[in-house]
């Protein structure tokens, strides 16, 4: 069992939290969103967490291969700017969880950084905030993309319950 806390005032941001083996993989996010439902079925359950292993989120760069584009980021879709299709350059090892085992976390003010067309889309960066203000987390709950929270590695960390506390990049090797 994992608790996550906030780096700067050491709140605990999570309950226990179980690790499974990995980011479960959404085949399709159609498929993924239930019938009816402005956004897909969260990425990873109550109760538990994952560590992503790829880029995640802002800031995004060209992609090489123009003709074969990819998704944006995992579990994402595909992405343009005026440059051609992008892909996610951002920080790899967050933590994703389900945003109700969050529930402490605030919408920046005037929901800065949360663009999208049913809620954010998670393409601009921490758009969640600790109680003590420090932005910490990502969440995507936008009906293009998976439904998901990612912490940041650097402003949370992690205590498993052991005695053992560790930064959440630490974690993932």
């Amino acid at each position: 069992m994992t608790v996550f806390y906030c780096s700067k005032c050491s709140i605990a941001l999570t309950p226990d939290l179980t690790a499974p083996s990995s980011v479960p993989i959404v085949p399709d996010l159609d498929s993924a969103r239930p019938k009816g439902a402005r956004q897909a079925s969260p990425t990873v359950p109550r109760g538990h967490y994952a560590l992503e292993g790829e880029p995640w989120g802002a800031p995004f760069v060209r992609q090489e291969d123009q003709d074969n584009p990819v998704p944006g980021f995992p579990r994402g879709p595909l992405m343009a700017t005026e440059e051609g299709f992008v892909v996610s350059a951002g920080v790899r090892s967050t933590v994703v969880v389900h945003p109700d085992d969050v529930p402490d976390l605030q919408p920046l003010p005037g929901w800065e950084s949360s663009t999208g067309c049913c809620g954010p889309n998670g393409t601009e960066g921490l758009n969640r905030a600790c109680p003590c203000g420090v932005r910490i987390a990502t969440l995507a709950a936008d009906c293009s993309g998976p439904y998901e929270l990612h912490l940041d590695p650097v402003r949370t960390y992690a205590f498993d319950g052991q005695g053992t506390a560790s930064d959440t990049e630490d974690r993932s090797r």
